[in-house]
């Protein structure tokens, strides 16, 4: 038989798209895995086995979306006993409790997985794909590749292959005693390994060309967590270890350890030739495109680390080929949180719309309500204040609102630019007007140093300098005719709570109203 879905790898984000389809019951799909049990890359990475997805189950409230704000490695189910938070407490939790999270998601929610069994080639001829693995083939209407950045990534290093790569080097720190150490990387895989390492090393540099960026000041989560970075402490308090801004020119033997040439971008490209015990590579993973024949191989971008992607998250040159969890984060890369379980798990739910509109002419579900602005934002503040996609997903996944005459209609968690090329028409809903609701940072916020004092910010529930905010907001676009026509800043708040009459609600009443009747835009 010829599957509907296809999809290869049973990490989270292949095993929430199944769940997803399985729930559903409408679809033949098949997920592919290599390994004998879901989750494989949990299973070997982070190699010192803390996770930086945080863990809170305790909460204050009793809300499960609003929980899921602070619960970053739930996959999404109606069943509230398979939440994350019910299998350990821990903050920061060890990655092999994911490894029996993800174990025990599959098989609750029953999704057909065939374990061992690792795709070696994908070919398409006549709209049909053709997946094999070993003797074993499979025929499909649609892949969706779920396989996360399986490869390392190796930059184009001269002697590069000298190095010993984070997948394989020893995470026993007196395996090191009395070296020095490079670490050619400035992620959290490198800081997280100086850490394991400060203690038995003479020395440890960071090396890269890229600035040390902190992910409590970009907001972007994939940048260097607090968790990971007491390795900045030892460098700027002089206690033997530092950061080599610049660019690594060579790598070659020197008797029992290696030689490095390092050109130095602060110091006008001086180049030194430095002496290491080990040289470690910490440089990230790409994606692995090697398992495509030329019938059906997608292009890369971001130096082929990723494959380019429409807004539904399709090949831009393979039709039907569609990807799902890390590898999604091509459309908004470094900018929000499609690279993490808590941001694409949104994303994959999104994505299952998108396939049941595309291909089974589904209407994206929607909540019918008045057309009024009183009705309009009672739904919006109600929304804005609980949902965990809009938090997690910020600037990606919008609340979109469309107005016919005397009805609208709510749709929860579209993709922004999915919504502004498609749009959410149906044969029984023309509507004029839309709105398209966020939560997001302001366009500097990666400007602003959250903790000087000195810096003046834009003063918490002030209406009026909504649009000049840093922190998380709620943001309100009106779409008329396919183009943003005004744009409303809900005023940021401390609790994140976006409610207070003359603050929020009302002047966000009257922005629909002038919208709707004409007067804004």
């Amino acid at each position: 038989m010829t599957l509907d879905y296809l999809i290869i790898g049973a990490g989270p984000a292949g095993l929430q798209l199944a769940a997803l389809l399985e729930a559903d019951g409408k679809r033949d799909y098949l997920v592919l895995e290599g390994a004998g049990a879901p989750g494989a890359f949990f299973a070997r990475y982070p190699r010192h086995r803390q996770l930086i997805s945080i863990n809170k189950p305790h909460t204050g409230s009793d809300d499960p979306e609003v929980n899921l704000r602070l619960d970053w490695n739930s996959l999404l189910s109606d069943d509230p006993a398979l939440r994350f938070t019910s299998w350990t407490e821990r903050y920061f939790p060890d990655a092999e409790v994911m490894v029996r999270y993800l174990a025990d998601f599959a098989a609750r929610t029953g999704v057909k997985v065939r374990y061992d069994t690792r795709v070696t080639r994908i070919s398409r001829a006549d709209g049909v794909f053709t997946v094999t693995a070993g003797d074993s083939s499979w025929q499909a209407r649609r892949v969706i590749v779920a396989t996360g950045v399986s490869r390392p990534y190796e930059p184009d290093i001269p002697g590069f292959e000298l190095a010993e790569g984070y997948a394989d080097m020893s995470v026993d720190p007196r395996d090191y005693l009395d070296q020095r150490v490079l670490i050619i990387g400035k992620g959290n895989s490198a800081f997280e390994t100086a850490d394991s390492l400060m203690e038995t090393t003479t020395l440890i540099h960071l090396a890269g060309p890229s600035s040390v960026r902190l992910a409590w000041r970009t907001h972007y989560v994939g940048h260097l967590r607090a968790v990971n970075n007491n390795f900045l402490d030892t460098y700027q308090l002089k206690s033997a270890n530092a950061i080599l801004d610049g660019h690594v020119r060579r790598i070659e033997r020197d008797g029992d350890g290696f030689k490095v040439t390092f050109a130095f971008s602060r110091a006008d490209e001086v180049v030194k030739e430095l002496r290491y015990d080990r040289v470690l590579a910490c440089t990230g993973f790409a994606f692995d495109a090697s398992i495509f024949d030329d019938s059906c191989r997608p292009d890369l971008v971001i130096r082929d680390r990723f494959p380019a992607q429409t807004a539904e998250w399709e090949s831009i040159n393979v039709p039907g080929l569609y990807f799902a969890g890390t590898l999604s984060q091509e459309r908004d890369f470094k900018r929000s949180t499609s690279g993490f379980i808590h941001g694409f798990r949104y994303a994959v739910r999104a994505l299952h719309k998108i396939l049941e509109r595309r291909y089974a002419e589904t209407p994206w579900p929607a909540e019918k309500l008045d057309g009024t602005p009183e009705s309009l934002t009672e739904a919006i503040i109600t929304r804005i204040n609980r949902t965990s996609a809009l938090w997690q997903q910020f600037g990606v996944l919008a609340d979109v609102v469309t107005v016919a005459g005397p009805d609208a209609r709510y749709h929860e968690e579209v993709p922004v630019d999915y919504f502004a090329e498609t749009g959410l028409f149906t044969a029984d809903h023309d509507y004029e007007h839309a709105f398209a609701v966020t939560l997001e940072y302001g366009p500097e916020h990666d400007q602003v140093d959250p903790f000087d004092i000195t810096v003046t910010r834009v003063a918490q529930d002030v209406v009026g300098q909504a649009h000049d905010a840093a922190y998380l907001h709620p943001v309100v676009r009106y779409h008329r005719e396919g183009q943003v026509v005004a744009t409303h800043h809900l005023a940021e708040n401390l609790e994140n709570e976006w409610d207070r009459p003359q603050v929020h609600v009302e002047p966000l009443a009257a922005f629909l109203g002038r919208c709707l009747s004409g007067a804004e835009g």
